[in-house]
């Protein structure tokens, strides 16, 4: 099991970006895991944002994100990031990371074991 804790959120107007950082910790070997990245608007169901594989050779992004958004990772520091850029209101949403002890990246939400707490992102027009 692996512990999580995002932190990066903030207010940022339209147009803006920020950078997430998802900090892990426990005896799990970090450097395995699968990473993702999902959020969560009010009153709408938790959706995928993007996804980077345990050698960070591979990785998947939402349409929504796609061009905007980079997930990275540096195994060292046991931490997993979003880059968003060009942000608009309708990514205002608490952000979440996810690991997956498979390794792989997957866009499924099931398919990840732990979770973090949410960091929450907010976009002025």
């Amino acid at each position: 099991q692996v512990q999580l804790v995002e932190s990066g959120g903030g207010l940022v107007q339209a147009g803006g970006s920020l950078r997430l950082s998802c900090a892990a910790s426990g005896r799990a070997l970090f450097s395995t895991y699968g990473m993702g990245w999902f959020r969560q608007a009010p009153g709408k169901e938790r959706e995928f944002v993007a996804t980077i594989s345990w050698d960070d050779r591979t990785t998947y992004y939402a349409d929504s994100v796609k061009g905007r958004g980079t997930i990275s990772r540096n195994n060292a520091k046991k931490t997993v990031y979003l880059q968003m850029e060009s942000l608009k209101p309708e990514d205002t949403a608490v952000y979440y990371c996810a690991a997956d002890r498979q390794g792989v990246p997957s866009t499924v939400m099931y398919e990840y074991d732990d979770w973090g707490q949410g960091t929450q992102v907010t976009v002025s027009s």
